[in-house]
């Protein structure tokens, strides 16, 4: 095993594989993060649907403002951290929520004019991340990651990619067939394939599933319920080019009051991202560039596409598990996907054949992906040496690990009359970052190796 591992050595530097071989990186990446960020546009055409019309976010400008948001982020975090952003699943519920007021400005509203609202509530959220930036860059990062140490983050992490699990098994269900050709392809080029091969599972898993589910439907096999495997109707009646149909968001007190908290669960998504990518490149991303700079090109990136319709951006854990997969670590790869994410957007034909690919494909690659992501928070514990014979520890990580996949549908409250509802990602990080403040024995020290949970590899940068 440890000489299969010393036989691939990480990347830093794509170039040295050539331009051909980048490209193909990019093109991976471009597919890992594709199915998550469309269908959140998606789900939201659902939640804004009114005589048969839907009026949700528009696949070409989320793919806009996920290449666009993806450079931005680069260029703030100074082009250093292999991330991408996309769509963020965090803002789904809040969605929900405007799509049903009744209240307010809201009440009769139709379907056609809710959209901007809560947009502009996103903006408001976006805004927040720079409010964090600067207490970090004030205060310093050390003080602020005190009451964030590995036993509070690594759980966080394990719980990502636990929490993503279920959407991984519905997708695949649809066609468990198809699922596992994807998910066999992906395993049989990681482990016994040779080169470039062994560094584009991702890709050639989507290629070649998708290639065997259009030969299955071209012989008119169906998926178990009797629906089609692939459906090209959306194809054939979407142009080459089109501009992606941006509007401008609006500002209401209410819609800024259901979606501007949850900024409260993603930004704490993004420091278990953070932690999860530096702990995946072996870099200490938190302290150079710094956490402040991340937060910011996030935040901004949110802020930006939500002004314009777009949804709000998240550093994307399909891309982390595609950097474990690939060990190519050069955020050059990640950047390529942003433009073939912002020529898609103008490409609307384009876009609808790849939002042709089946659920199960995409549910047969998330196996791998979120399991990844599971297993750096673990591998982020156990490198970083947390005591677990120490009962705080023990009982911070239990107490995450329960609320993060115990609160499936969230924490709703009502604050101001307003129905607002916290993720389980956010009660897990808000409750663990609470118990490490006040349960006595926290002697961590941020940087510092084996000094009380200890740090590990993430303190030797």
């Amino acid at each position: 095993m440890n000489n299969q591992v010393n036989a691939q050595q990480p990347i830093y530097d794509a170039r040295t594989l050539g331009t051909p071989k980048m490209l193909l990186l990019g093109l991976q990446h471009m597919f890992a993060m594709f199915g998550a960020t469309i269908l959140v546009p998606i789900l939201t055409g659902i939640y804004f649907t009114e005589n048969g019309a839907s009026y949700g976010l528009s696949i070409q400008v989320t793919l806009l403002f996920a290449g666009l948001g993806t450079l931005f982020f680069h260029l703030c975090s100074k082009f250093q951290i292999p991330a991408f952003l996309g769509s963020s699943f965090a803002f789904l519920g809040g969605f929900q929520t405007i799509a049903t007021l009744d209240t307010g400005i809201f009440a009769g509203m139709p379907m056609s004019e809710r959209l901007p609202y809560a947009c502009g509530g996103i903006v408001v959220a976006g805004l927040m991340y720079l409010v964090l930036a600067a207490i970090i860059k004030t205060v310093g990062v050390n003080r602020v990651m005190r009451f964030l140490p590995p036993v509070v983050t690594g759980p966080i992490i394990i719980c990502i990619g636990l929490t993503l699990a279920p959407s991984a098994v519905t997708n695949a269900s649809t066609n468990w067939f198809l699922a596992i050709v994807a998910l066999a392809v992906i395993i049989i080029f990681n482990i016994w394939g040779k080169g470039m091969f062994k560094i584009i599972p991702i890709l050639l898993g989507v290629v070649i599933s998708y290639a065997v589910a259009f030969v299955m439907n071209a012989a008119g096999i169906t998926n178990p319920d009797g629906s089609a495997i692939l459906s090209f109707a959306a194809v054939a009646q979407a142009d080459w080019i089109g501009l992606p149909p941006v509007q401008l968001c609006k500002f209401d007190l209410t819609a800024i009051l259901v979606m501007a908290p949850i900024a409260l669960a993603t930004m704490m998504e993004h420091i278990g991202d953070m932690s999860a990518i530096s702990a995946t490149v072996g870099k200490n991303y938190l302290a150079q560039p710094g956490l402040h700079r991340t937060l910011m090109g996030d935040g901004i990136a949110t802020a930006f596409a939500a002004l314009f319709g777009g949804p709000a951006n998240t550093t994307y854990g399909e891309n982390t598990g595609v950097l474990v997969l690939s060990r190519v670590f050069d955020p050059r790869v990640i950047r390529l996907a942003a433009v073939y994410a912002i020529v898609l957007s103008f490409v609307p034909k384009f876009a609808d054949v790849i939002a042709s690919m089946p659920a199960s494909i995409i549910g047969g690659v998330s196996f791998m992906l979120y399991g990844m992501i599971s297993a750096i928070g673990v591998r982020n514990v156990v490198e970083s040496k947390v005591d677990f014979t120490k009962s705080r520890n023990l009982i911070i990580a239990a107490v995450i690990l329960v609320c993060g996949l115990g609160f499936s549908s969230g924490l709703t409250f009502l604050a101001g009359g307003t129905s607002i509802t916290l993720t389980g990602l956010a009660v897990a990080a808000i409750a663990g970052i609470v118990l490490n403040a006040i349960l006595p024995g926290n002697d961590y020290v941020f940087g510092e190796d084996d000094k009380g949970n200890g740090s590990g590899n993430m303190g030797t940068y």
